[in-house]
């Protein structure tokens, strides 16, 4: 158990870096795809994963692959979608999921074809896929300011999200600025998904965002449990994503993406709420 589990990560430093980058990107993923969740706005987080390809691209052309010159590019390509879509929904009668649609499939064929003007289709394997076991220093220190940001913004504006997650109306008619608080957790969305693109790739990130919290679903009912039981999930998909990786030469980002998937069907079946075992029972 000790060499197949440990011993690798003993061993080998770029093992190291990536499962700190796995524990990172979970701290920071997972409270954001929880109230994803929560907003019944999953899907618009797959919107928004793509989103940032356009910027990565960019990046990609004029610095090649340069991780922090791809998330800065991914970075504003992504709020720049999320900007337009809610300016769109607003000012006209499309509701918002349909606005990041049609910005999100705009986004991902203009960032796919700005790839291949110059790169070779490894290039685009990589930018898709990512590679976490290539993470460097720099790349941790990006997604680790990215993380302490982000839990920082959710802790200081915490209550205002959660009442406009679960009552916008009443936000509204006590004037508290439910659009602001929506832009700004829009604005999490995207830099945790450029923070999960650094290692996982733009088709990737949103696995780490997205299967931890909804598995956490069925294991926990307040919103600080689900927090933490989403963070717990996503760490252990790391960890056995990084070790089956090593010893069966599995990608490394989807195989932390498999074992989140897995996770979550054994959960779906035997998770304590909500799961098919309770339902009948």
């Amino acid at each position: 158990m000790y060499e197949f589990f440990i011993e690798p990560f003993l061993t080998y430093p770029f093992l190291r870096r990536a499962l700190i980058a796995c524990i990172a990107l979970s701290m920071g993923c997972a409270p954001v795809g929880v109230l994803l969740v929560l907003r019944r706005m999953s899907l618009m987080g797959d919107a928004l994963s793509h989103s940032v390809l356009p910027g990565v691209a960019l990046g990609y052309l004029f610095m090649g692959l340069s991780l922090p010159a791809m998330g800065i590019g991914g970075m504003i390509s992504g709020l720049l979608v999320a900007l337009l879509a809610s300016f769109i929904s607003r000012q006209t009668v499309l509701r918002e999921d349909a606005s990041f649609v049609g910005f999100y499939l705009i986004a991902l064929a203009l960032g796919a074809i700005l790839v291949s003007t110059k790169g070779k289709n490894i290039d685009l394997m990589h930018i898709l896929f990512g590679s976490i076991l290539a993470v460097n220093k720099a790349s941790l220190l990006l997604i680790a300011s990215i993380t302490s940001l982000s839990l920082f913004i959710m802790a200081l504006i915490f209550r205002p999200l959660v009442l406009e997650c679960f009552d916008p109306i009443f936000m509204a008619s006590i004037g508290g600025r439910g659009s602001l608080y929506h832009l700004i957790f829009m604005g999490l969305v995207v830099l945790n998904m450029v923070s999960a693109f650094q290692a996982l790739g733009t088709l990737m990130a949103l696995g780490m965002m997205m299967l931890p919290a909804i598995t956490a679903r069925f294991w926990a009912r307040e919103i600080w449990s689900l927090y933490l039981v989403a963070i717990l999930f996503a760490i252990v998909s790391g960890f056995l994503g990084l070790v089956f990786s090593y010893h069966y030469g599995w990608p490394s980002g989807p195989a932390i993406i498999l074992i989140a998937g897995i996770l979550y069907l054994v959960t779906v079946i035997l998770g304590p709420y909500g799961s098919l075992r309770c339902r009948h029972t």
